[in-house]
């Protein structure tokens, strides 16, 4: 692994390599969607075991991103995306944390790779201009060019200083966790690795509630009525 790039190939589909990277995702998705299945399969008016601890999530991030968006419409909208983020941010982070991972190709966490972090970046990039336009149509324009138009090039820039703030701010972090975890494992591989492991859970759910923090902000930002 060369800064947070795998290039090893897992397995072929078609013409296409699949690497240990992707395989990961994958099992995280897998893993969020049969517990989200699991919890729904079987609905009750009054929820009880895992449809009550799913329906309780639910409703904490519904009523955390009415707060944070001030308009309820466009946080019950987003909420499902947002959500999406911070499980899979979470787990990504959390799987570099599986007793051996660190020596097992394919298993250090995708968040590591800068190309997930950049990826889920640019959906964040892209879920704010739609949100922007669903919500003011061709108006949304106009903070383009406000206060002034001499601002454009200022404002373009700050357009693209959030997807890559998010894309570096997650990577940097928890590629530079898993090489200060690599490297205390060399030098003391079970005493300072087993100590830290608790910041390491810490600092895993911090990055996860900032990037969907920040994700929802931006959201909630370009569809508020300030545009």
């Amino acid at each position: 692994m060369l800064f947070g790039m795998w290039d090893s190939v897992f397995f072929h589909l078609g013409p296409i390599p699949v690497d240990h990277l992707v395989v990961t995702e994958w099992a995280i998705i897998a893993l969020v969607g049969i517990i989200s299945f699991m919890a729904t399969r079987k609905m009750q008016l009054i929820p009880t075991g895992l449809q009550n601890g799913f329906e309780a999530v639910i409703l904490f991030t519904y009523d955390f991103f009415t707060q944070l968006m001030d308009e309820e419409h466009v946080a019950k909208k987003w909420a499902p995306l947002l959500t999406s983020f911070f499980l899979f941010i979470l787990i990504s982070n959390y799987s570099g944390l599986i007793p051996g991972a660190a020596h097992v190709q394919g298993f250090q966490p995708p968040t590591s790779n800068w190309n997930v972090t950049m990826t889920l970046a640019i959906i964040t990039f892209f879920s704010v201009h739609i949100a922007g336009f669903s919500e003011h149509g061709g108006h949304y324009l106009h903070h383009f060019v406000s206060p002034s138009p001499l601002m454009l090039p200022l404002n373009l820039v700050e357009e693209v200083a959030h997807p890559l703030s998010l894309t570096v701010r997650l990577f940097g972090n928890i590629f530079g966790e898993e090489m200060v975890m690599a490297f205390l494992l060399f030098m003391a591989p079970f005493i300072i690795p087993t100590a830290i492991m608790g910041l390491s859970l810490l600092l895993g759910a911090i990055q996860a509630v900032v990037f969907t923090l920040l994700s929802a902000s931006y959201i909630g930002a370009a569809a508020g009525k300030g545009h």
